[in-house]
């Protein structure tokens, strides 16, 4: 077996340093980016500084605009979005906050009554010559690890998004100065927003892995037990986050784009449009705070599945600190490889043209994967044993280090397969994209049908570089390999990150820049950038459900080890309804989502029709439209309806443990699992691709034809899509911390 090679004292000093690092770094981003002033500086002498390839000169000198008006419109129409996105998240947290309270005192009653809510110390369940600490403990700590995961699921969305809105007036000033100005303020930015999550997240695991470790000792299986709380508490947040923000954000964008475009004839984020303000809100809002919510929760949820499956093997048993705190060093490299990435965009390579944005940002993924590739061979070789043995339902499989290495690799690689296929659907450099513009020649009809079909067919890969990810570690280290493959699809979840949020800041700059009456050519640099944003949020989409699919798996093994079952049977009528039950979930998921956001659009669109009607001048641009009402509109229509979807997702698990018992639960998780990936995917890029090819064509006769595309694929890749990963992953890990009940009081209706 022998022992790593480095100690656990070194455990303990690496993980924190390399959060603070990461922590360090995006506050040193984030001055960088403060920088840029939103006031209008005094006399500017012009400089030569010639970096970037352009003059530091400003359009407006050229062009003879006054300066002052336009910074100050700027930082006008900025203050407003960022009230907007704020006032919104407030009153949505109001609401989860009650939400989390009330699901806190549920998981203390629950597994608190396995035992009779007793304080003695009972056997353990996988040891029976050890006693571990009483089921109340257990109770107890997954109650506070549920909350703290809620917290910091809510911090990371928050954060994001006051980082966002305070960057997008500064990437529309900075654009004044040409495009890889821009590029670089909405890219430090993306990654302040990245670098914050990804630390934090690892930072708060671990600090609560050592408090909790003061009570528990040396009953391991206990205290990762009680930690997987964690996992819920962030997916519990995200969720609410993703549907509520993704239900805000498409209301707007429906309501702007199909009275604003299609009857008006006026462009995209005109001031003109009532909607137009609630629009640029809600990118910040479900992009930003939605996406950050919803990666935070995956990561929280792959550490706790390595965790609690690492409980039970050598490492656990053997109290082997550093060999147990193998997926957390994961995450720590990947916190400095992403780091390094970071600088090849800002500071190693510059941005000279509008040509050299994707290819920069595509580099970002490649860079990081062969760097991490490179770190996590570095701490298997170092944090492992040469061989020990992974917990394998029930037995115990020998592991050598270099399968771990292969497993991590694994999840990294296929991550890397999914993102580049996902952009491939998506891009509009791509013939699939064009085939879709070019199918509105002929009107919107063949545009949905084409658009469809693309979706449809990029299943195809990223479910077999699924599905061969699985088999590989699986094979390799049972369950603890599929958790591991599913934190190296996240390792490099800080430039992931980064390039995702980069998308949303682009696009509202763009729309400042519009509503701020700058320059032609300013929009169009804007538009080079949030065009190749529009491909990267794409491929974070399609990385947040391809480590959807790995983590729920590797919490479905832990459920299943955890509630005691032998062996899934899907012949058994019991498994067997669980499985197509389980498979129809997603599709009801969708069906509330989407409806939710064709009724909150509907209001929309009649108050902005309303506006435009009864406004005298607002067409010709001498009165200012009513923007509070539709902000009103959106954040009503999200709070309420974000609540039924939010429901089914968590009753869902506990009315059929209850009743049904774990075999018929474990059955629902399969099936929503297996059918959930495929809806999602299909959806975020259908919505991908008719959003792109819209732009592709835009400014000809088509291009109404392919705005109707791009209107119904919005809540396919802003709302529904994206919340299905949270769906799959969320039932997986309430499952797993509601185990020990189920296992022993489950199944009522059998039982009779």
């Amino acid at each position: 077996m022998g022992s790593p090679l480095l100690s656990d004292l070194a455990t303990e000093i690496i993980i924190p340093v390399c959060a603070v690092v990461g922590i360090v770094f995006s506050l040193v981003q984030w001055l960088l980016v403060s920088k840029v002033k939103l006031t209008p500086e005094p006399n500017r002498s012009p400089s030569n500084n010639n970096k970037n390839g352009f003059n530091d000169s400003l359009i407006e000198e050229e062009e003879g605009v006054n300066e002052h008006n336009v910074v100050a419109k700027c930082a006008e129409i900025q203050t407003a979005i960022s009230e907007g996105a704020t006032s919104f998240l407030f009153t949505e947290y109001q609401y989860v906050g009650i939400f989390m309270v009330v699901f806190a005192i549920l998981i203390f009653l629950f597994l608190g009554s396995v035992e009779g809510f007793s304080t003695k110390s009972k056997r353990c369940t996988y040891d029976i010559t050890r006693m571990c600490k009483p089921a109340l403990a257990t109770a107890l700590f997954s109650t506070a690890s549920f909350v703290l995961g809620a917290v910091t699921s809510v911090l990371s969305g928050f954060l994001g998004m006051k980082i966002a809105t305070y960057a997008n007036a500064r990437t529309t000033l900075e654009a004044r100065k040409g495009v890889g100005k821009a590029f670089i303020i909405a890219f430090r930015s993306g990654a302040v927003m990245g670098f914050l999550l990804a630390a934090n997240g690892l930072l708060v695991l671990y600090v609560t892995i050592n408090l909790f470790k003061l009570y528990y000792g040396d009953d391991w299986e206990g205290l990762f037990e009680a930690i997987t709380g964690y996992g819920l508490g962030g997916s519990s947040m995200a969720l609410f986050g993703r549907v509520g923000g993704g239900i805000y954000t498409k209301a707007a964008d429906v309501g702007a784009d199909l009275v604003g475009k299609v009857e008006r004839n006026i462009p995209e984020d005109d001031p003109r449009n009532p909607a137009v303000i609630a629009d640029n809100v809600g990118d910040n809002v479900g992009d930003i705070a939605g996406m950050g919510s919803d990666l935070f929760g995956s990561y929280a949820e792959s550490s706790c599945a390595a965790l609690v499956v690492a409980s039970i093997s050598s490492f656990g048993i053997n109290h082997e600190f550093t060999a147990m705190c193998y997926p957390l060093l994961v995450s720590s490299v990947g916190i400095i490889v992403c780091l390094i990435t970071t600088l090849f965009a800002t500071d190693f390579y510059e941005i000279k043209a509008v040509k050299d944005i994707e290819p920069a940002l595509k580099n970002q993924l490649i860079i990081s994967t062969v760097l991490m590739t490179v770190g996590i061979a570095i701490v298997s070789w170092i944090a492992l044993p040469s061989s020990f043995t992974i917990f394998n339902f029930g037995v115990q499989k020998v592991v050598h280090n270099w399968q771990l290495f292969l497993c991590v690799c694994v999840g990294l690689w296929a991550g890397l397969i999914i993102g580049f296929v996902t952009e491939y659907y998506t891009s509009n450099a791509y013939s699939p994209v064009q085939d879709v513009a070019d199918s509105c020649r002929t009107g919107a009809a063949t545009n949905v049908i084409f658009g469809l079909a693309l979706g449809y067919k990029s299943v195809i890969i990223p479910i077999f570089a699924i599905a061969i990810g699985i088999f590989v570690s699986f094979s390799f280290a049972a369950m603890y390999g599929i958790a591991v493959a599913a934190l190296g699809m996240l390792s490099t979840i800080a430039t992931g990150l980064a390039i995702d949020a980069y998308g949303p800041i682009s696009d509202n700059a763009g729309g400042i820049a519009e509503m701020a009456g700058m320059s032609h050519r300013i929009r169009e640099r804007t538009d080079a950038l949030d065009a190749a944003g529009n491909t990267t949020a794409a491929i974070g989409k399609g990385f947040a459900i391809g480590s959807a699919a790995l983590v729920s798996l590797a919490l479905f093994g832990a459920f299943v080890s955890r509630a005691g079952i032998q062996v899934v049977d899907v012949l058994t009528p019991k498994v067997f309804i669980g499985l197509i039950v389980g498979a129809m979930l997603p599709y009801w998921f969708s069906a509330m989502t989407m409806k939710s956001v064709g009724s909150a659009a509907l209001k929309m669109v009649e108050e902005v029709r309303r506006q435009f009607n009864t406004i005298p001048g607002l067409m010709e641009g001498t009165a200012k439209p009513d923007y509070a009402t539709c902000v009103k509109i959106s954040t009503d229509a999200s709070i309420k309806e974000m609540i039924p979807p939010g429901a089914l997702v968590m009753l869902t698990p506990l009315i059929v443990g209850i009743f049904f018992g774990v075999e018929t639960l474990s059955g629902v998780l399969a099936g929503s699992l297996v059918s959930g990936v495929q809806v999602a995917i299909s959806a975020s890029n259908t919505g991908g691709a008719w959003d792109n090819a819209k732009k592709y064509i835009e400014g000809s006769e088509p291009h109404k034809a392919a705005v109707i595309g791009d209107t119904i694929g919005d809540p396919l890749k802003d709302t529904s899509g994206p919340s299905l990963n949270i769906l799959i992953k969320l039932m997986a890990v309430e499952s797993l911390v509601f185990a020990p009940f189920f296992a022993a009081h489950g199944g009522l209706l059998f039982k009779l």
